[in-house]
């Protein structure tokens, strides 16, 4: 007799979808899983076994043969315990073909037979739909993320009786829990931070046109304080970028898919001892790396020089293309990478260049080494370079000054709908995806302007990518002032968040006098 049941098999943050066929014939007792089973896959014969005497039942005593296909596609992970199980239920006469005719089914199984969640369920929901489900059965645990994907219909089921009872027509089977609720305000405010106002003024402009930022100050100026209230100046994501974070972070087994389901976008906040593959992505089976896990919301690079040159080199075209696409000898994975960038680092090894006190003791040539470390290329990618200076004691003994990150992303959702608005159809979201054709069509800049720019470019040196950049961030603040075109003023101010570039120029090396040299 044989038995199909739809599933699905996760490949990289999509799913596959895939038929498992059960088979029981005469001859010898023996259990044997295959196409392409891995790790998981292959011990699940053992929960399956145990799960099914628990609950009663009993596997047929005879060659039990489990082909899960197409069976070129490598499959890993423990989602197939509840579709193996179910097969055997109906060869056994447990279950009729018909009890699970259009149902699609996934999910780990206990010893016991009860149901545990499992990685990657809204994208193995989409498997399932694709393998022909109109219906998705999940463990509860996984109810609430299986229930965003539209056009189907899931249930729950919190073990193998109780799943058993619901496809009988026994009872029947529970939807799944309701979605948390969408939490709006930001969990830190802008205006705890006292004093910054330049840095406050690019982390505005920064979640207006998606520009990645870098912080460039001595320790204890708030560097951090100011990276952590970014995620709450970007506007609240919508229902599409929600299920795109979600995927990933559920596909990578952690906890961060609630936050987003609870209306919160990513911050991610990876040690600089993170190696390349826990940043970009990789590993057996591949995972999503911190960048994927940032997707739709912010990476922080803290002492951004003391991160690994070569690590940092990965970023380069993840930050130009948005996604990253891993290249291994048993297949390729791609997982979105649309982050913005924040990165904070010390003038100096010990961090008191320039600070005003006679407390640093590094010499120009161990500054020049210590800033090499973040290369020229990456730093073309940083559009805002924002000097962090220590506050004086009246300002940090003061009250809160400034406005809040509700006032300010107020501000900056109104620049993003025009932005919305202008690139409409173009594949852009924000100012900081528009590639050079799209910056010509919706930046033209006057004569005066580009006699501004020009002599920027002239004095600073900077690359066609630098001169770009600067573009899209004066795009951005004609946003946020509502104007139609770029001014002079927007220009000007776009070119001073150029800081290194300046210092680059100016010195021939990154060993100004300080951070906020001219």
């Amino acid at each position: 007799m044989l038995a199909r049941i739809r599933t699905a098999a996760l490949h990289g943050v999509d799913a596959r979808p895939v038929v498992a066929e059960v088979s029981v014939t005469q001859g010898l007792p023996t259990f044997t899983v295959v196409g392409l089973p891995h790790g998981a896959v292959r011990e699940g014969r053992e929960r399956v076994v145990a799960a099914l005497k628990h609950s009663g039942w009993s596997p047929p005593p005879r060659r039990i043969t489990v082909n899960l296909a197409p069976a070129d596609l490598r499959k890993e992970g423990s989602a197939f315990d509840l579709p193996i199980a179910l097969g055997l239920l109906v060869v056994s006469g447990v279950l009729r073909p018909d009890d699970v005719e259009g149902l699609g089914f996934f999910g780990e199984l206990g010893l016991d037979g009860g149901l545990r969640p499992v990685r990657g369920a809204l994208s193995l929901v989409s498997g399932c739909v694709q393998a022909g489900a109109a219906r998705v059965i999940v463990p509860p645990d996984n109810g609430t993320e299986a229930a965003h994907h539209r056009g189907v219909e899931v249930r729950v089921a919190a073990s193998l009786t109780e799943l058993v009872e619901g496809l009988r027509g026994d009872r029947p089977l529970a939807a799944p829990s309701p979605p948390v609720p969408r939490r709006t305000r930001p969990r830190f405010d802008l205006r705890d931070v006292r004093g910054q106002e330049i840095a406050k003024r690019a982390l505005e402009i920064a979640a207006a046109g998606g520009h990645n930022v870098l912080l460039l100050g001595p320790p204890g100026t708030g560097k951090t304080l100011l990276a952590r209230r970014l995620p709450g100046l970007l506007p609240p994501p919508t229902r599409s970028e929600t299920l795109e974070v979600v995927r990933v972070h559920s596909v990578a087994g952690g906890e961060g898919a609630s936050e987003v389901l609870g209306g919160r976008r990513p911050f991610r906040a990876p040690h600089h001892s993170v190696s390349s593959v826990g940043l970009v992505g990789g590993g057996r089976p591949p995972r999503p790396g911190e960048i994927s896990l940032a997707h739709r919301g912010v990476l922080f690079l803290d002492e951004l020089p003391e991160f690994g040159r070569r690590t940092l080199e990965t970023l380069r075209q993840p930050m130009e293309e948005g996604v990253v696409t891993l290249a291994r000898a048993s297949g390729h994975w791609s997982y979105p990478a649309r982050f913005l960038l924040v990165a904070a680092m010390n003038p100096c090894p010990c961090g008191h260049f320039g600070d005003g006190s006679d407390r640093c003791g590094c010499d120009a040539a161990a500054v020049a080494r210590y800033r090499a470390r973040v290369s020229g290329p990456l730093l073309d990618r940083i559009d805002l370079h924002v000097p962090v200076e220590p506050v004086p004691f009246e300002v940090l003994r003061g009250g809160a000054t400034g406005p809040s990150s509700d006032d300010v992303r107020a501000r900056v959702c109104v620049a993003r709908e025009r932005q919305r608005r202008r690139l409409e159809g173009t594949g852009a979201q924000s100012n900081a995806e528009m590639g050079p054709a799209l910056l010509r069509r919706h930046a033209p800049i006057p004569s005066t302007v580009a006699r501004l720019l020009q002599r920027a470019l002239d004095r600073l040196g900077l690359s066609a990518r630098a001169y770009h950049r600067v573009l899209k961030t004066a795009r951005t603040l004609a946003d946020l002032d509502g104007a139609s075109r770029i001014s002079e003023a927007h220009a000007a101010e776009a070119v001073q968040y150029r800081e290194l570039d300046r210092e680059m120029r100016t010195r021939g090396s990154f060993a100004g006098s300080g951070p906020n040299s001219a």
